[in-house]
């Protein structure tokens, strides 16, 4: 019996692919697992997704929202650039290929693979792309309908609510075909859109399924990396970065620390242009003990936060904060 599966596994290429070398080709009798099914939809909108985040990034140093008004559009594009060099070509999404599936051909009548007609290659593309881009576009497209008709206002009001009723319908009852053939597939494992259902087609494993099996050695690794994750997981958010960095501070620099009062004033013009925790042009200015300048609300959240607070200048322990009391000379001057 094992001979003849490999037998018939080997001639179900019916011409239309040739075998993989090393192995059989395509046969459709081999059940394909839901979850393989399902998992490669997901490799396939996590892809989308990713294509179109690296395409937008192309975008970020132009002025905000540039693509906004033609997002749906190029979407479309870009899902019709990758059914070009993946459905189109070779009956298989991208998904499909790391699961190890591929389209088949159920409208024909052989029990060979068959791949997928031009015309469901193309209804494909069609009923996977037109729907979500119709979906994004239908509130301005209504709207851009309703404000080329003539007639009166509320003529063009009564026809874009019915429209919208319509479009409504038509999604709802959508949703519960898609929802009525997710059931059947859990219940049959075959076509789990509506899509495939329509057109015909099915997953089928590219090659026969071969036995995997997995070393100790890896699961024990893979074990122990996911356990340490975790416990670093845990771990970071009780360590005060904030103190060992002002430790290494002190030990590096040690001359830095201790400088309080006049002496840290001294130290420079910069250091009242900066806040010492964020940076930035202090806002209401304040000292805490040593010469360096904190905006007020800095200190007092950081103190909250941290009861031990230390200068991240200077090491100093924070004490109480004080306002920066500057003395203004003012001169005359004289104009010819």
């Amino acid at each position: 019996m094992k001979e003849k599966y490999w037998s018939f596994g080997a001639a179900s290429t019916g011409g239309a692919h040739p075998p993989p070398e090393g192995g059989s080709g395509p046969d459709p009798q081999t059940p394909v697992l839901r979850i393989n099914q399902l998992d490669a939809f997901e490799l396939d909108s996590a892809l989308d997704q990713l294509v179109w985040n690296q395409f937008s990034q192309c975008f970020q140093h132009f002025r905000p929202g540039l693509l906004t008004p033609v997002e749906p559009e190029l979407k479309a594009l870009l899902q019709l650039l990758l059914w070009r060099f993946t459905v189109y070509p070779n009956s298989a999404t991208v998904g499909q290929s790391m699961m190890n599936l591929r389209y088949h051909n159920t409208l024909s009548l052989s029990q060979r693979y068959r791949a997928l007609s031009r015309r469901q290659r193309l209804g494909l593309a069609l009923l996977t792309v037109g729907p979500r881009w119709l979906t994004e576009r239908s509130h301005s497209l209504l709207l851009s309908l309703g404000l080329g008709l003539g007639g009166s206002p509320p003529a063009n009001g009564g026809l874009r609510l019915g429209l919208r009723r319509v479009l409504s319908l038509i999604t709802g009852l959508t949703q519960v075909a898609n929802v009525i053939n997710f059931l059947v597939f859990l219940r049959k494992g075959r076509h789990p859109s509506l899509t495939e259902r329509i057109l015909g087609i099915r997953a089928v494993f590219t090659k026969p399924q071969a036995v995997r099996d997995a070393a100790f050695q890896y699961m024990n690794r893979e074990l122990l990396w996911h356990g340490f994750a975790e416990f670093l997981i845990f771990l970071l958010p009780l360590v005060n970065m904030r103190k060992i960095k002002t430790t290494m501070y002190s030990l590096l620099y040690p001359l830095g620390v201790g400088k309080g009062g006049e002496e840290g004033v001294r130290e420079g013009s910069a250091v009242w242009k900066e806040c010492g925790l964020c940076g930035e042009w202090p806002t209401m200015p304040h000292m805490v003990g040593c010469g360096h300048v904190f905006c007020y609300y800095c200190v007092k959240s950081h103190s909250i936060a941290d009861a031990y607070l230390t200068c991240p200048k200077c090491g100093v322990e924070v004490g109480e904060a004080k306002a920066v009391k500057l003395q203004m000379e003012m001169t005359d001057v004289h104009t010819r």
